[in-house]
């Protein structure tokens, strides 16, 4: 019987793992990074600018281009997914998720958030509140980000997309 540290080492063998140094250029590219970690770990920890914030109940049924429930950033299978959990182990799991629905292009970040905060100045432990008026107040979209790859909720804020933003949402499985 397999253990989660075998599913993890599995998930992780299948992907092209990305280094926290290389999120903005990855993001310059058009990737989508999409935050998984829950409301709860995000006000703790801090919010990752310029993220999309899909709980992982729902990252499925998000990102698959052909689901009823799709954000407007899954067009097709050659999106490239960058996952965001705390430390790696969570999005390492939902990436080989969605790699398995034939997105092949879905990866990690290794280290998590925590990495991140590692090499992004602007990560620094900092209420969310003050995140969102950095963003906003016209200093410049965090890590160098292109239009393509701002966050499907309309603003260059960390946010999150719910049943009550849009019909693309209500199609989602309840928990």
């Amino acid at each position: 019987m397999p253990t989660i540290n075998d599913l993890l080492r599995d998930a992780r063998e299948r992907l092209d793992r990305l280094d926290a140094r290389d999120v903005a250029a990855e993001l310059a590219d058009g990737g989508v990074l999409v935050d998984i970690r829950p409301a709860a770990q995000r006000v703790v920890e801090g919010e990752a600018p310029g993220a999309l914030v899909i709980e992982r109940n729902v990252l499925e049924w998000r990102c698959d281009p052909v689901s009823d429930a799709r954000v407007r950033q899954a067009v097709d299978h050659d999106v490239r997914w960058i996952i965001l959990c705390s430390q790696g182990y969570a999005s390492s799991l939902a990436a080989a998720s969605l790699q398995r629905l034939g997105l092949h292009r879905a990866t990690y970040v290794i280290g998590g958030y925590e990495a991140l905060r590692g090499v992004v100045p602007e990560l620094r432990k900092i209420a969310p509140m003050r995140v969102v008026r950095q963003a906003t107040a016209g200093q410049g979209r965090p890590w160098g980000m292109t239009s393509a790859a701002r966050p499907v909720c309309g603003s260059d804020t960390a946010e999150t997309c719910s049943a009550s933003e849009g019909s693309i949402h209500s199609a989602a499985p309840s928990t």
